[in-house]
């Protein structure tokens, strides 16, 4: 393993670890709101504002009249993003952050397998193997173990 692999990897886990946090946050904030899809709008909304903020501090900017090049489903990661906090918004409070988190990476797995099996979104097909399989399969029991 090569110290960038090794190092996108810790990056990645880290973030990982810090979106734990993100779940019981928006729980708390939808609590706090008394409604759990205004409560996802509001965390997308700061998001959004965030995300500007730093593009614009960068100086970085987008050609609009690209935008009608973009692939129709590139355009649907906010969609799916919004779907992912509002269903941990709700979920979290029902499974804990444990359960919840090990069967949306149970979710993400699945579905990882299947879309670097075909290639899709444009990405390199990297074969099924039954170590890939095998992890999936690790995944599973953890969710099984987390119940309470």
């Amino acid at each position: 393993m090569n110290i960038v692999f090794l190092f996108i990897t810790l990056t990645v886990v880290t973030v990982g670890a810090a979106l734990a946090f993100q779940a019981p946050v928006n729980a708390a904030l939808a609590r706090s709101i008394g409604d759990p899809v205004w409560a996802a709008a509001l965390s997308f909304g700061i998001g959004f504002v965030f995300l500007s903020a730093i593009a614009l501090m960068r100086g970085s900017s987008i050609n609009i009249a690209e935008i009608q090049n973009i692939p129709w489903w590139a355009l649907t990661g906010g969609a799916l993003g919004a779907i992912w906090v509002l269903a941990a918004i709700w979920s979290v409070p029902r499974l804990g952050v444990v359960t919840m988190f090990s069967a949306m990476v149970l979710g993400q797995m699945i579905a990882a397998l299947l879309i670097d099996s075909a290639g899709m979104l444009g990405l390199v097909v990297r074969d099924i193997s039954l170590t890939r399989v095998a992890a999936i399969g690790f995944v599973a029991v953890g969710v099984i173990l987390s119940f309470r």
